[in-house]
């Protein structure tokens, strides 16, 4: 996404909110770099960032890609691995399961990946989470930082709770329906202004 199209982002979500306004000036430009490797690794990664931050899951996914001369990291060497080696990285056992799962889902169903970004947000979501161990989260992230859709909210996703929870003062964690009531006027770029809103919880508090 280039430089202009995230300045138009921007400007369109300062005009309907007030709130966001005042993350994107205290955030600075947007950083946010989809990455449209091969839909395989970009399943990897969303199973591996299940439930951890951002930069452990960095350093998680760069020990197996280098155990497997990536990135990308290819379905055949992924299916060589053994469970210790899969463990080694760093990869608990629930995602080692759901990674097995990936893999045998891929080989079982040819068609699968091949296009995927082509399809909508609906049927991708409901695809990806046919394979045990991948859910709506990962489906999500899947789309926000492999496809680079603009416009998903990941209401399951706890730092956009607490992101919405301080932005706008409110007493508890916003529930999935109170999550989607607050940003609907942040649509059709949701996914921007939800990486705004994860990065504001980064900012001292004083200077949101």
């Amino acid at each position: 996404m280039s430089i202009p199209y995230y300045q138009k982002v921007r400007r369109h979500l300062s005009r309907r909110c007030p709130v966001m306004k005042v993350i994107i000036k205290a955030v600075g430009p947007c950083t946010l770099a989809p990455n449209p490797a091969d839909p395989f690794t970009l399943l990897v990664r969303a199973v591996i960032g299940q439930q951890i931050s951002a930069k452990a899951a960095a350093s998680i996914y760069g020990r197996l890609a280098a155990l497997v001369g990536g990135p990308p990291v290819p379905l055949v060497k992924v299916a060589q691995l053994t469970d210790e080696q899969i463990r080694a990285c760093g990869i608990s056992g629930a995602k080692l399961r759901t990674l097995r799962a990936v893999v045998d889902h891929v080989r079982a169903n040819p068609t699968f990946l091949p296009g995927i970004e082509e399809r909508d947000e609906a049927t991708i979501h409901e695809q990806l989470t046919q394979i045990k161990g991948i859910g709506p989260w990962s489906a999500d992230m899947f789309l926000i930082f492999g496809l680079g859709r603009p416009d998903v909210l990941a209401v399951g996703d706890y730092g956009l709770k607490v992101g919405l929870k301080r932005a706008f003062n409110l007493k508890d964690l916003p529930k999935p329906a109170e999550a989607a009531a607050l940003t609907e006027h942040w649509r059709p770029y949701r996914s921007v202004a939800t990486w705004y809103l994860w990065r504001s919880l980064e900012l001292p508090r004083e200077e949101k």
